[in-house]
């Protein structure tokens, strides 16, 4: 899975314009059970990381990962941005500057390794987790791109019903049921838009 410096690019700028698009959607969902400014943090983030265009993706795919992990870190606030920083830069961490499927899958793993330990979380507390878990599932088992948004879109759609034991939304207690949890709706879009570039092809 070595990419060229355009397709680098390309994916920056597919990953920042799913949360910027969708901005509204995610303060709309965050009023429902949070601060109601999961939308605005995200979008501000990816923004700056869009800010540091061109330089970002001269970087290599590993170090590209890392410094928008960094940026997310640095600029979002609230929970999501420790958390989609932490996942970022990992996956960066971990993953080699040529590799392939069986490298990704191990990063990804490693990456929701150290998301779980940063949000003390684990799938199944209605967190971004819900959707990192899953699709990581569906990656492992060679599912193509097709099949691994539609993973992260049903699994974000699965958090709807689920009591949030984490996060802002725990304290609502019961009345966090029959709301998306926004951080899972933010996460599929970025794996969404992440697959559409990278173009996972189905493998045994």
């Amino acid at each position: 899975m070595s990419l060229d410096r355009a397709a680098r690019e390309k994916l920056v700028r597919a990953l920042a314009e799913s949360v910027i698009q969708h901005a509204d959607e995610l303060t709309s969902l965050d009023q429902a059970i949070g601060d109601g400014d999961h939308g605005l943090n995200m979008k501000r983030g990816f923004e700056a990381v869009l800010a540091t265009l061109p330089g970002l993706a001269d970087k290599s795919l590993p170090e590209m990962l890392k410094a928008i992990g960094m940026t997310l870190v640095m600029k979002v606030g609230g929970a999501s941005g420790p958390l989609v920083g932490t996942f970022f830069m990992e996956l960066g961490k971990a993953l080699p500057e040529q590799s392939i499927r069986a490298d990704l899958v191990a990063a990804t793993a490693k990456a929701i390794d150290a998301v779980k330990a940063r949000g003390r979380s684990e799938a199944g507390q209605k967190t971004l987790l819900d959707v990192l878990v899953p699709v990581q599932v569906v990656l492992a088992g060679g599912g193509d791109a097709k099949a691994i948004a539609a993973e992260a879109a049903q699994a974000a759609d699965r958090t709807t019903p689920m009591l949030a034991i984490r996060g802002r939304a725990s304290f609502l207690g019961e009345r966090s049921i029959g709301h998306m949890d926004p951080g899972s709706r933010s996460a599929s879009l970025l794996i969404g838009a992440a697959v559409k570039v990278l173009e996972f092809e189905a493998s045994s």
